[in-house]
C-alpha cells in the first residue's frame, strides 16, 4: 500500500472521529458485541443502530470509542427489540472480557488473577471512560466486618444499572474459568430487584441482595488473587501493555484542547490549509478564545502546528512509509526545499539523512 493510500485511510478514520463526543465513552468492542447479541435474540440490526445513533462502521475496530450515552441507548433498545429484559446479564455471561477489549487480553496474559485485577484497574478507562473513576480505581478490595469485599466505586450506578449487571456477570463468569468456582459468597447491588431476578440466581449461584448500600461481591478469602489464568504469557503481556499505554495516551490527549486540535489538523495537513481561523471555526469558538485555551496548556497554535508537522514527518520517514518529497506534501509543504529547511531546524539534519538513519542504513 502506498504512503498516499495509507494517509487517506488514516484521514477517513480521523474524520469519523471528529464528531465523536468528548464526554464519557466506551470501547467499541462492547457496543459491537452487545449489538451482535441483541440481533441473535431477534432484534433488527438497522433499527438498533438507528435508535442508538451508532454508525456500524465505527464498531469495526474494537479499540475505537463510542459515546457512552449511545451505548446506554443501545442497551435499552436491545432489551426492547430482543424482548429480553435481562439482556445486560446475558451480555456479561455470553462475552468474556478478553473478547471485547485489549484490557481483557492483558488480563488473560497475566500470571495471576491478582495481577489481572491490577491491570483491569490500570487500564479501566480503555473499557469505559466514565464519570467517577478517572481519578482512581473503579474496583477496590475492602475489609468490611472482617470480610473481604470487591467493591465497584462507580458513581450514580442506578442511573444505568445494566452496567452493574453486565460487569458483575462478566467478572464472575470469566473468573470461574480459572478453576475456583466458589470464591464468591454473596453479591450486593444498589438497584431494586427486577422482574427477572431468577436470572441473577442462575448466573451468580449465590445469595443476591438488592437495594444494598453498595455494589460489591463478598469473597470467601483473598486466595482467588493467586489463581492462574489458563495460558499466561509474559511476552504477550508486554506487547499488549505497550499497546494499551498508547491507547491510554490517545484517550487522554482527546480530553485536551491541544489533543482535539491535533486530531482535527492531521487529516488536512497535506492541504497546507491548517490555520487558526479554520480550526477555531471548526470547533465553534473565536480565535481569541482558542488562543487563550492553548496558552492555558502552555502552547501556541503556531508551535502546536510546527510540532505536529515535525512529529508526523518523523513518522512518515521511518520504515518505508514515504519518500522525502511525499513526506513534504503530507505534512503541508508545497516545496520540498521549504520542508528540508524546516526539518533541519527541527532535527539538525536533512530529511534524507534522517530517513536513512531511521531505516538503519547509510545515506546516499
Amino acid at each position: 500500500m502506498t504512503a498516499r493510500a495509507k494517509f487517506m485511510i488514516a484521514r477517513d478514520k480521523m474524520r469519523r472521529r471528529e464528531g465523536r463526543s468528548s464526554g464519557p465513552t466506551i470501547a467499541a468492542g462492547f457496543a459491537r458485541a452487545l449489538m451482535e447479541l441483541a440481533v441473535s435474540k431477534g432484534a433488527n440490526a438497522k433499527e438498533l443502530a438507528e435508535r442508538a445513533g451508532i454508525d456500524p462502521q465505527d464498531l469495526q475496530d474494537q479499540d475505537n470509542r463510542v459515546a457512552f450515552a449511545k451505548y446506554v441507548a443501545l442497551m435499552r433498545a436491545g432489551k426492547e427489540l430482543a424482548h429480553d429484559p435481562a439482556l445486560a446479564l446475558h451480555f456479561g455471561e455470553a462475552f468474556y472480557i478478553d473478547e471485547l477489549s485489549i484490557v481483557g487480553l492483558i488480563g488473560a496474559a497475566s500470571q495471576t488473577v491478582g495481577e489481572a485485577f491490577a491491570q483491569l484497574n490500570r487500564y479501566s478507562r480503555l473499557i469505559a471512560d466514565i464519570d467517577g473513576i478517572a481519578a482512581g480505581d473503579r474496583l477496590v478490595l475492602s475489609r468490611i466486618g472482617g470480610e473481604l469485599w470487591l467493591i465497584d466505586t462507580r458513581e450514580n450506578p442506578n442511573d444505568f444499572p445494566e452496567l452493574t449487571e453486565s460487569s458483575f456477570a462478566r467478572w464472575v463468569c470469566s473468573w470461574r474459568r480459572f478453576g475456583d468456582k466458589e470464591f464468591i459468597r454473596e453479591v450486593h447491588v444498589t438497584h431494586a430487584a427486577p422482574s427477572y431476578r431468577a436470572e441473577y440466581d442462575r448466573i451468580f449461584k449465590v445469595r443476591v441482595v438488592f437495594g444494598s448500600d453498595k455494589n460489591g461481591m463478598r469473597m470467601r478469602d483473598d486466595s482467588f488473587l493467586t489463581l492462574k489464568p489458563p495460558v499466561p504469557s509474559r511476552y504477550m503481556f508486554g506487547v499488549l501493555s505497550e499497546r494499551a499505554q498508547a491507547l491510554i495516551k490517545t484517550l487522554e490527549n482527546s480530553k485536551t484542547v491541544r489533543g482535539r486540535i491535533e486530531s482535527l489538523l492531521m487529516p488536512i495537513l497535506h492541504t497546507g490549509e491548517a490555520s487558526m481561523d479554520w480550526t477555531s471555526g471548526k470547533i465553534g469558538i473565536s480565535r481569541r478564545t482558542l488562543s487563550r485555551k492553548l496558552r492555558a496548556e502552555g502552547v501556541t497554535f503556531e508551535l502546536l502546528l510546527d510540532e505536529l508537522r515535525h512529529k508526523m514527518a518523523l513518522h512518515y520517514l521511518s520504515g518505508n512509509r514515504a519518500s522525502v518529497n511525499e513526506t513534504a506534501y503530507l505534512v503541508g509543504f508545497s516545496e520540498p526545499a521549504a520542508f528540508s529547511r524546516a526539518f533541519k531546524r527541527w532535527t539538525g539534519s536533512s530529511p534524507s539523512a534522517r530517513r536513512a538513519a531511521l531505516q538503519g542504513r547509510k545515506p546516499a
